[in-house]
């Protein structure tokens, strides 16, 4: 049994829960958490939950530790320092400081004689694996990639933290047009306004300013401003019915060319369509786990992304079962 702690308890952590229970040959040993633990109630029976700062005390009793923290401050602190201790992985997804992380991970783990996966989940993951394939197949083409629709919880964060929201949620949706032609190999140069559009979900607050919040929103630098915007502004009661959920998904596309004088042209697409976009990220990290696992039993340390581990290092089956079953 691979013995599993996953360090915070959100969306992300109770997601590793429920893959573990998916997992037979995995086992959840224990929660640790920010928290007060007596507050936190996780689903499954007789497992501790304990302060995070305990964490390394029952490093002899964790063969993976899941860090379930958040991009922007957590893992890269929290990565670097239990990779010391443990065997981790991480899901770091702000894309441009993946180098960053990276070097400082491995700098621990290559030191500590741990594995140490990160940027785990389907983007940066599943979806990096699939333009790195297609790339390597189609090497005279071009990459697409198109997120939604789903629920962006940055984004929603941002609505929310404008003067005079209550709640909101925010939806990233593909542009169709964009879309079908890339399908149809039209290698069309998009710019960020053609590829996706944003809707915001809006709940205001008593007496709030309605247009200054729909200008504060579509204005927004980083967020909404390059993009066409639509606000919606509705009840609470509204968006925990209508808008309660975390769904989300995408596509890679790649466009390219085959021939002596490239005459044949060809598409591969890679598409998610996600109810859970928590759950689904936990199911991926869950079987990375497994293969740091396994990467340490065959005496491997050191960082490594999606990039490093052979397919057969994820999956719970043999290796003669795979090339029976799956090859």
């Amino acid at each position: 049994m691979i013995r599993i702690g996953i360090m915070g308890y959100g969306n992300l952590g109770r997601g590793i829960e429920c893959a573990i229970k998916q997992n037979p040959d995995m086992e959840l040993k224990a929660v640790f958490t920010r928290r007060d633990p007596e507050t936190v109630q996780i689903l499954t029976d007789n497992v501790p939950v304990y302060r995070a700062a305990d964490a390394i005390n029952r490093k002899d009793e964790i063969d993976v530790l899941i860090l379930c923290g958040g991009s922007a401050t957590d893992l890269p602190e929290q990565t670097k320092e239990y990779a010391k201790y443990f065997n981790v992985v991480d899901s770091f997804d702000t894309h441009a400081k993946i180098p960053e992380h990276f070097d400082n991970v491995n700098k621990s783990a290559v030191e500590s004689d741990h594995i140490a996966v990160i940027s785990v989940g389907w983007d940066p993951g599943m979806f990096s694996l699939n333009r790195l394939y297609a790339n390597a197949i189609l090497p005279s083409g071009n990459d697409y990639t198109f997120w939604g629709k789903g629920v962006s919880q940055g984004h929603s964060d941002a609505i929310r933290r404008v003067e005079g929201v209550q709640d909101g949620k925010q939806y990233t949706i593909p542009v169709e047009k964009a879309l079908a032609s890339v399908r149809n190999g039209e290698n069309p140069q998009l710019s960020v306004r053609e590829k996706h559009t944003r809707e915001c979900f809006v709940v205001p607050k008593p007496g709030a300013d309605l247009d200054k919040i729909t200008k504060e929103i579509q204005e927004m630098p980083n967020y909404f401003a390059d993009y066409d915007t639509t606000v919606h502004f509705i009840t609470q009661e509204e968006l925990d019915r209508n808008h309660g959920g975390i769904p989300h998904g995408g596509f890679v596309i790649r466009s390219g060319k085959t021939g002596w004088n490239e005459e044949n042209s060809h598409v591969i697409e890679y598409s998610l369509k996600l109810d859970s976009n928590p759950e689904f990220t936990a199911s991926v990290i869950a079987a990375y786990a497994r293969a740091a696992f396994r990467m340490k039993a065959d005496g491997l340390k050191g960082c490594k992304t999606v990039f490093d581990i052979a397919p057969a290092y994820l999956c719970a089956m043999s290796n003669e079962q795979l090339r029976a079953q799956m090859l």
